[in-house]
Formats: C-alpha cells, sequence, structure tokens
C-alpha cells in the first residue's frame, strides 16, 4: 500500500455549483499536535489554553497519526464484503444513487460538493455549525490538531480494504457527472468500499461528540450528513458509507487506548471550555447550512 495514495485526502468545493460557504485555500495550515504533553495546572483558565508540540508530517500537510498501523481496525475483518453485481444489496445501492440525482444544482449539492474537501482549515469547518465553536487552529489548535492526527488514522483505516475490494465508484460506473468534476480523474483511480471520507467525518464524530456531549445530537446529525454528502455526489455507493460507520467506532476505541490521543483530547476539552467561555462562535455560514441539511434525503436501508 502506498503511504501518499492511502493518505490521499485531496478535493475541493466544485466550480460547477457555487459553494455554500466560502472556499479555504486548498492546502494544509501547518500541523500541530500533542505528542505526551499532560495538561499543567491552570492551563484551562478563560484567557489561554496549551499549545500542541509540533509532530513530524508523512508528507507536506499530512501529521502522522496516534497509531502504529498494527493497532488498527481490520477493515477485512470487521466488514462483509461490497455488495455483489445483481445482488438486492447493489440494487439498492443503484436506486439509492438514481433519487440522489435529484439534487443537481440545489443546495444540498452545494453541501456536498463542500464536504467534499477534507483538506485543512475546510474539512473539520464542516462541523463548526454542530459544535457551535471554531474549529481553527489559531482558536483551538489542539482541536484542530486532533482531528488532524485522527483523520490520518482514519484513512489509514479504510485503505486496506478499499485497496483489497478495488471497488469501482457509482459516477464512473453510472457513467454521470459527479459533484465535483474536478476530482474525477484522479477518483476513478481510487477505490469505493469503505468511504474514506466518511470513515473520517465519523471519527471526528465520535471525538467531537465527547469532547461536547450537550452538543451530542447535532453533531451526530451533521455527522450522518457528512456521509451522505458522498453518496449524494455521486462518488460513493451508501454501502460504502454504511461500511464506514461501522469501522470508525472500532478505530475510536483503539485511540482511547492510545496515551497521546487520551492527553491530545483533554488538552482539546480544556481548549473548548475557554472558547466557550470567551464567546467564540462558528466559522460557517449556519443558517445556509442549516436550509441545505433540511433538504429530506432519500430513504438509505438495505435489504438483510
Amino acid at each position: 500500500m502506498g503511504v501518499s495514495r492511502a493518505l490521499d485526502f485531496g478535493g475541493k468545493p466544485s466550480a460547477g455549483v457555487r459553494p455554500l460557504v466560502p472556499a479555504a485555500p486548498r492546502r494544509f495550515l501547518p500541523w500541530l499536535a500533542l505528542a505526551g504533553l499532560a495538561l499543567t495546572a491552570g492551563c484551562a483558565s478563560v484567557n489561554q489554553a496549551s499549545v500542541p508540540a509540533a509532530v513530524a508530517e508523512i508528507k507536506p500537510g499530512i501529521p502522522v497519526g496516534f497509531l502504529q498501523p498494527g493497532v488498527l481496525p481490520d477493515g477485512l475483518t470487521l466488514l462483509p464484503p461490497p455488495p455483489a453485481p445483481g445482488s438486492a444489496a447493489m440494487a439498492a445501492d443503484q436506486a439509492v444513487f438514481r433519487a440522489t440525482r435529484a439534487f443537481r444544482n440545489t443546495p444540498r449539492w452545494a453541501l456536498a460538493a463542500a464536504d467534499a474537501v477534507l483538506t485543512f482549515p475546510q474539512g473539520p469547518a464542516a462541523f463548526s455549525c454542530a459544535l457551535d465553536a471554531p474549529i481553527t487552529q489559531e482558536a483551538t489548535p489542539n482541536l484542530y490538531a486532533l482531528l488532524g492526527r485522527s483523520a490520518t488514522d482514519a484513512n489509514l483505516a479504510a485503505a486496506p480494504t478499499k485497496e483489497h475490494y478495488q471497488r469501482i465508484r457509482p459516477f464512473v460506473f453510472n457513467r454521470q457527472a459527479s459533484c465535483t468534476p474536478q476530482d474525477e480523474a484522479r477518483l476513478r483511480l481510487n477505490e469505493s468500499y469503505p468511504s474514506g471520507h466518511t470513515m473520517i467525518g465519523w471519527t471526528w464524530t465520535l471525538i467531537l461528540t465527547e469532547l461536547a456531549p450537550e452538543r451530542t445530537d447535532r453533531l451526530l446529525s451533521r455527522g450522518y450528513a457528512f456521509g451522505q454528502s458522498r453518496v449524494i455526489c455521486g462518488m460513493h455507493w451508501q454501502s460504502d458509507v454504511t461500511a464506514s460507520r461501522v469501522l470508525a467506532p472500532g478505530l475510536a476505541a483503539r485511540l482511547h487506548a492510545d496515551p497521546a490521543f487520551r492527553a491530545q483530547l483533554e488538552a482539546a476539552k480544556a481548549e473548548l471550555a475557554v472558547v466557550r467561555a470567551k464567546g467564540l462562535g462558528p466559522t460557517r455560514d449556519c443558517p445556509a447550512e442549516a436550509a441545505a441539511l433540511a433538504v429530506t434525503l432519500p430513504k438509505t436501508r438495505h435489504p438483510r
């Protein structure tokens, strides 16, 4: 498994649809993360939170994760194979794909294009409204770093299963445009099952609900929609997204066994308390996001 391929987080808002939120520069800001740093007394004051220590990058803009490869959950063990051609499950995937074509050129289509961007700072900013706080390097450096390193772990956890099954993406299979046409040439060569975007988004969701349990309903709803954006976009089958929602909790459990992750999580909790005390709000257009998310999605149940 090539590292650069496995860690390809690419994507940016579609040039064909006006972005729902302002597009961020297509680059990562410098990544910071905590490496065994414990909270010091008083770091959770209302004026200042601790600053995370720098960690190495696997490649420019992509930090090392918290976990070693052998510790990552095994998708080939935990997940069933993707639906076989001609099966009822594959027919259900196709039915969902056809239904989601009705979202073209709507605000929900534009949100799906915005959700396709995993590069920082826009990637984690997708959860800013649900968290009711900024997720930026300046305002929340520990949280920013926590999501960055966990994204690497999530992508690496999904990669072996993707490469094993070599599933074709729905926009390729059906010869139709996705919500991010600028990404299509690259993603034609990238496997579909399970969804790497959803693996990252659902891992982030689980982390954020622990940091802000009072926002659980909003965060879970946004995390679910983040995955559904890949279906709406035509980049993933429904079963790809559903599989990632199974694998991501396994990764979250593994992360909680890691001391560096737990220390970073506690630093992010203290940091979020500072943000709340300061009254800092989201960095996104929350009314526009809410309007797009209010669109009813097609049924996603699969036959057993």
